[in-house]
């Protein structure tokens, strides 16, 4: 099945998401940050939205969602743990579930840590991950809710897809995660080439989300709290992989 995904600026630096088919019309949004941007696209496609996913329930992901023009029948799937808190759904979900977006298999991850009940989507046969304020482009959300080992964990999921899988998060933070991850890893060669690939992206006003997996295995910190390298340039050979990753997130969130 031919589908699109499209990437939608939204306010600031939001992003959401539309996966679409131009053979049959049908469509899925992931998060709403405003309704106009993303309508505006779904009306110059011609296209019918019968999918919401929401990936947790800050404003910033959900407060459009009242004036996106959507099909009287439309789901709105979201995280079960959640539920309280998001606009009201059609279809709860938890970790392990399989729901269709724009009629294909999505996986459900859970990815609690920036807050508790996040979710994440991932869809295999087009090889994307829609992780919202989880992993991010070459960083990850602030602990809001959750615990440093729970990120950590939910990291370490999100690191086990292949390599390939293209990453689709929730703001257009890179540059400056760019910035923080010099200080941790400044003589890493990739991330060196890759700040600037950002940097020309950025000043040519291009956005740097969304990013391929194996490329911030290779560059994001907030996935290397394992790496024997990097814990020695923190001077914490010894220390647990979570204790790395909360002195690095505990680091980034003073920056």
């Amino acid at each position: 099945m031919p589908v699109e995904v499209i990437t939608v600026p939204c306010l600031s630096d939001n992003y959401a998401f539309i996966i679409g088919n131009p053979d049959t019309g049908e469509a899925a949004v992931v998060d709403v940050p405003e309704a106009g941007p993303i309508n505006a696209v779904i009306a110059q496609k011609g296209w019918t939205v019968r999918t919401v996913f929401l990936t947790h329930h800050h404003d910033d992901h959900v407060m459009g969602l009242p004036d996106l023009e959507i099909a009287t029948d439309a789901l709105v799937i979201g995280a079960a743990a959640d539920q309280h808190r998001l606009p009201p759904l059609t279809k709860a979900v938890s970790e392990g579930d399989v729901v269709l977006l724009c009629g294909l298999e999505t996986l459900i991850i859970d990815v609690s840590g920036h807050t508790i009940g996040h979710i994440a989507a991932y869809t295999p046969s087009i090889g994307h991950a829609f992780t919202a304020d989880s992993l991010m482009a070459l960083g990850c959300g602030r602990l809001f809710e959750g615990s440093a080992d729970q990120m950590w964990q939910s990291m370490l999921k999100l690191r086990d897809l292949p390599d390939e899988t293209i990453i689709c998060s929730g703001h257009e933070y890179t540059a400056a995660n760019a910035k923080f991850a010099a200080t941790i890893d400044p003589d890493n060669s990739h991330l060196i080439s890759r700040i600037r690939a950002i940097e020309a992206a950025r000043a040519a006003n291009q956005p740097t989300v969304p990013s391929e997996l194996g490329l911030e295995k290779r560059t994001n910190p907030f996935l290397r709290a394992d790496d024997p390298a990097l814990k020695a340039t923190l001077g914490m050979q010894s220390a647990s992989d979570s204790a790395v990753f909360a002195e690095i997130r505990s680091r980034k969130d003073s920056f």
